[in-house]
């Protein structure tokens, strides 16, 4: 019995833990010395931990692995992070795919690109994008030999000739969805017309745009945090990741991100292009789809842009957007405040964040929705947002 057992699942969210040479294994030689080696001071793994997998020829010992196969169903809930099976390594990855049953993952990167989504202006557009690069054609490698695997290309916007190069080379790659800081792209606005080939070539290659934490600075400005009241701690009792002033407010890089494209007329001038935020949380959803369509009925008196919509805003984000909640929201309540075209399920794995049982927590929450809302949550929303997604032939 596989961890989804019977449901038929697609799951928005999982991630490889990257070895410290992900970027430089795959970089172009005249960049690789400048590439940063994966940082993983602010996560759970240790350094310990991380040179015994490098010492072991960048592989987890035969010993641990079986210790994680015997697991079974249980392999989710036991081991997290770079101890998991397949976390790092491509064929375990296929051994772990089996035992989750999942018809499908999306697989995003969890540390190697704070330097080419790094806002600082003082990074060259060669590294940047020699970063992304490298990135790019790691992800393609990792999801070669499985196709349950969909990997996320990472696309900076600070260059738009460049992105929509990267784009390019991601789709000829055989990458399926193209993430996106979701925060201004230098000194241009996301909605910028330069941005329009980008949009228009995924509008037409039917691959969406993703957003998922970590495309824009974790924290909150460090003035949020002169309070005379001492240092608080993050989740993992450190102080350098997500704290509680953080998590309360992360939702609004992204809000404000989703509102800029409505408002500005992207979802409106290419309307069969898809959008994902993912690991962001979704229970700001159900307000924001009130708030633009009062702010579009009010403003199109004396905005040409908004006048000229053939869709309310809440109407093109039903039709093109969908969101992960997190593991301990109330997807149920979204979905009775909204509506159930717009969430996606999600594991999280091999990441801890995702919880022990994500397929309990979310079915918990959605007790007495009709089943079509359920299908929905588990599988439907993921497909009409990625389109290209077809039932694996490991299936």
């Amino acid at each position: 019995m596989t961890y989804a057992g019977e449901r038929v699942l697609y799951d928005a969210d999982t991630h490889i833990m990257e070895l410290p040479d992900f970027l430089k294994k795959f970089a172009d030689p005249e960049i690789r010395d400048q590439l940063p080696l994966v940082d993983y001071g602010r996560s759970l793994v240790t350094d310990e931990e991380v040179a015994v997998i490098m010492e072991n020829g960048s592989q987890h010992s035969e010993d641990h692995k079986q210790t994680l196969i015997a697991l079974g169903d249980r392999m989710i809930t036991e081991v997290k992070e770079i101890q998991a099976l397949g976390a790092f390594e491509k064929y375990d990855r296929v051994i772990a795919n089996d035992m989750l049953g999942f018809k499908k993952q999306l697989v995003f990167a969890t540390h190697s690109l704070h330097m080419p989504f790094s806002p600082s202006s003082k990074i060259s557009d060669a590294l940047r994008y020699g970063g992304a690069r490298a990135h790019n054609r790691h992800m393609a490698d990792f999801c070669s030999i499985d196709d349950r695997l969909m990997g996320v290309a990472a696309i900076p916007l600070e260059n738009p000739e460049l992105a929509l190069k990267e784009v390019m080379w991601s789709l000829d790659n055989g990458l399926d969805a193209m993430w996106v800081p979701h925060r201004l792209a230098g000194e241009r606005s996301p909605t910028h017309v330069d941005f329009n080939p980008i949009w228009s070539v995924l509008q037409e290659a039917q691959v969406p745009v993703v957003f998922h934490v970590g495309g824009n600075p974790l924290q909150l400005s460090p003035g949020w945090s002169n309070t005379g009241r001492g240092v608080t701690k993050d989740w993992m009792g450190g102080g350098e990741n997500v704290r509680a002033r953080d998590a309360a407010v992360l939702q609004q890089g992204i809000e404000t991100f989703i509102s800029m494209l409505i408002l500005d007329g992207v979802l409106e001038d290419f309307p069969n292009l898809k959008f994902a935020s993912v690991e962001l949380g979704a229970g700001w959803v159900p307000e924001m789809l009130v708030r633009l369509d009062d702010i579009h009925k009010a403003y199109s008196r004396v905005d040409e842009r908004l006048k000229g919509f053939t869709r309310k805003p809440s109407e093109q984000i039903r039709e093109q957007c969908a969101f992960t909640p997190f593991v301990f929201e109330n997807v149920g309540r979204m979905i009775e405040h909204s509506n159930d075209d717009l969430y996606l399920f999600s594991s999280d794995y091999p990441h801890t964040e995702g919880g022990r049982d994500p397929i309990a927590r979310f079915e918990s929450c959605m007790q007495g929705l009709p089943e079509e809302s359920i299908q929905k949550f588990n599988s439907e929303n993921f497909m009409r947002v990625l389109p290209r997604a077809k039932v694996s032939s490991h299936q």
